[in-house]
């Protein structure tokens, strides 16, 4: 004699396994990571905006606030130096493509000249 039935197991206490009814919920595959210096872009577009609109005074309350070192919101805050088109792609990067990371873009082995025409 032969029974098949589908089982699902879900974590209990302790992460214990447990014998769930039913069959597992189908899962959706889990969204591509947003890549990092993506994130550091937004931050110190966010940051600027707090900074000008007063909510804070300035790089230490930041730093106080975020429980990192001025140094580090330093660092943050220097992608804003970048041109507005690097800027505006570094923010629409797409997770998994165009691997660049934060260091590269601080680096002193490119210099970069941009100037705005009026």
């Amino acid at each position: 004699m032969k029974i098949e039935t589908q089982i699902a197991f879900t974590r209990g206490k302790a992460g214990r396994k447990q014998i769930a009814a039913g069959a597992a919920a189908p899962t959706a595959p889990p969204p591509d990571p947003i890549p990092r210096v993506a994130c550091l872009m937004a931050l110190a577009i966010h940051f600027d905006g707090l900074i000008r609109a007063g909510t804070v005074r300035d790089y230490a309350d930041l730093a106080r606030l975020g429980g990192v070192s001025r140094a580090r919101i330093t660092q943050i805050m220097g992608l804003l130096n970048l041109p507005p088109w690097e800027q505006e792609r570094l923010l629409f990067l797409e997770g998994g493509v165009d691997r660049i990371t934060e260091r590269e873009l601080r680096g002193g082995n490119r210099v970069r000249v941009w100037v705005l025409r009026r």
